[in-house]
This record gives structure tokens, sequence and C-alpha cells, in this order.
């Protein structure tokens, strides 16, 4: 869903877009969707999977009649019902087979540099993102920013912790700290982690939790991948205006 803000200023069709909930459709120029899968094509990634709920024919419909990709192969899974991140994870799982795969937030547009990163990586990673780069660069504030995990790694540069903000340890006076924004290079063994998790508070089966189950009790190995740059984060109506300047001038290509 995307958050309500009276202070945002919607056109008629933008209005529409978020009262229905889908906000990967905003229009921005063109769906925010459509940049999102044209920079990931940029990466060199030519199938993609999009999960989507029982609701969402008119995505499946967009992307099947109006807009048909040529640069990538694109799919669907259906995640039933609302169960969190890493159920939604699971509903790739067909899709993603034996490959190593990338998952990224549908509402955030990524650099291609750090998608590219993840792409040829050839192991399981995190795109990490330094706290003041988000800040300085982007459309996310300090308070935002504040919200995401924080990403340890040890001196090989392998993930030894996701911290929720709570539970992170206070940086240096002037030091910076790497966050997650969900951005991802998985193997098959997250499907495990995402099936034997359990529940949050809210009911719903999180991806960070599978991801911390995978390095802790499976073994999972996990590289971090750190970038000083900033993204575009589609969360709220009050955003749009943001994304749409941020996204100016750039070329979609299906």
């Amino acid at each position: 869903m995307m958050r309500p803000d009276k202070a945002a200023t919607l056109d008629r069709h933008q209005a529409a877009v978020a009262a229905g909930g889908l906000k990967a459709m905003m229009p921005v120029a063109r769906p925010f969707l459509d940049y999102v899968l044209t920079v990931i094509a940029d990466a060199g990634f030519e199938e993609i999977c999009l999960v989507i709920g029982p609701d969402r024919g008119a995505m499946r419909d967009y992307y099947q009649q109006d807009a048909k990709p040529r640069r990538f192969t694109l799919r669907f899974a259906h995640q039933e019902k609302p169960r969190g991140t890493a159920d939604a994870v699971l509903a790739a799982e067909a899709f993603a087979g034996a490959d190593r795969f990338l998952v990224v937030n549908s509402d955030t547009y990524y650099p291609v540099q750090a998608l590219r990163a993840l792409h040829l990586l050839g192991e399981a990673g995190i795109a990490a993102f330094w706290k003041s780069a988000l800040i300085a660069q982007g459309n996310l504030s300090a308070e935002r920013v504040a919200r995401f995990p924080v990403v340890e790694m040890d001196a090989q540069g392998i993930l030894t912790r996701l911290l929720e903000p709570e539970d992170a340890p206070a940086p240096p006076a002037g030091g910076d700290v790497l966050v997650s924004l969900n951005c991802w290079m998985f193997t098959r063994t997250i499907f495990r982690a995402c099936r034997e998790i359990a529940p949050s508070r809210s009911g719903e089966l999180e991806l960070p939790e599978a991801v911390r189950y995978a390095v802790a009790k499976l073994g999972e190995r996990m590289r971090v991948v750190p970038f000083r740059e900033g993204v575009l984060d589609l969360t709220s109506r009050s955003d749009v205006a943001s994304v749409a300047a941020g996204l100016a001038g750039q070329l979609v290509r299906l």
C-alpha cells in the first residue's frame, strides 16, 4: 500500500493508482515499474519474474498486452495472500530453479552499478548502501534511512549480522553505517530459510529474518558489496514529485 500524505499533490490518474495500492504502477511519465525493469535489464538480467497478488491482473495485462518487453523475458508468480516478503520470495521458487537470483523491491529504483555488481558476483550477496550517501543523494530523508536494517561484515567482506535499527550499536561520532534496502543475490538456500523461520509479531514471514536464519543456521555465505549512491524510493504519495524529478530524462527500454 502507498502511505497517505495530505500534503502530496497528485493528478487524477496518480491519485487513482495510489488509492488502488499498486504503487509500482504509479505514473511518473511512465509507470514507475517500467523504469525499475529497464535498469534491471541494463544490469544484464534477461529473465525477470514479478510476484503479484491475486488482485493484480491489471499489472499482468499491461505487460502482456500494452508494454510487452523485448529485452527480457517477463514471467509472473502469484502470492495468494500478503504473508510477507519472505513468502513473496517463496512464490518465485519455481521461476528461480537452481540458479542464483536477484531480489529487489518493486517500489525502489536502484543504481544500475549495484544491480550489475550482484549480477556478476558469482555468489550470494547484498548490495549495501552507506547511510550518508542515501541521505545526500536520491530522495530518502535521514528519518527514513534510520529505519533500515544495519549491515555488518567481517574483514573479508562477508555478512556477519543484519541488525534492526534498535539493536544496532551507535556509530562513532562522524561515522557512517551500511544499511540494507532489500537488494539481494540469493542461492536456493534462502528458500529453506523462508520456509523455516517463524512469523513476525505481525504474522508475516519477513525476508531480513530469513537472511539472518540462512547465515546463522544454514551456513550461507553472503558477500557485502558497498555503494555510496542514492536510490529513488516510492513509499508514500509525497515521494511522487521527487521520483518524477529524479527519473526525468531516463529512457524506458523494456
